[in-house]
């Protein structure tokens, strides 16, 4: 009788180890392909594929907010420079005041790329 309740708590713990290393944790932000696209613009001369980089950025927008995720930090910043080079001044500046009233941090450096966008 003793060997199967120590059986029984054995499997119980283990399936309870297990259970909790499949879940995966709840991250701050929803990264979505973020990282892989400023990685594509970075390493590319011409800036890689700048429609579909938009196109992908656009889509995580959305994926955010249908599951209730805040974008990180840069998100809307890098979409805002990816405007700017389809020739969408409009948008990118849009993109830039909405990455500045988010991170309120980044605003020295949106005012100086907002300035360079009105001087162009």
């Amino acid at each position: 009788m003793k060997l199967r309740t120590v059986a029984t708590s054995v499997t119980l713990l283990g399936q309870v180890f297990i259970s909790g290393c499949a879940m995966q944790p709840k991250t701050l932000y929803y990264w979505g392909e973020y990282q892989n696209q400023v990685h594509e613009y970075l390493q590319s001369a011409d800036g890689g594929d700048i429609q579909k980089q938009v196109s992908t950025l656009e889509a995580g927008i959305e994926k955010a907010r249908s599951g209730g995720q805040s974008l990180p930090p840069g998100y809307h910043a890098q979409l805002g420079m990816l405007y700017y080079a389809q020739g969408k001044p409009d948008q990118a500046v849009e993109q830039l005041q909405l990455e500045k009233s988010t991170y309120p941090e980044s605003a020295i450096y949106m005012d100086r790329l907002l300035a360079r966008f009105k001087k162009s």
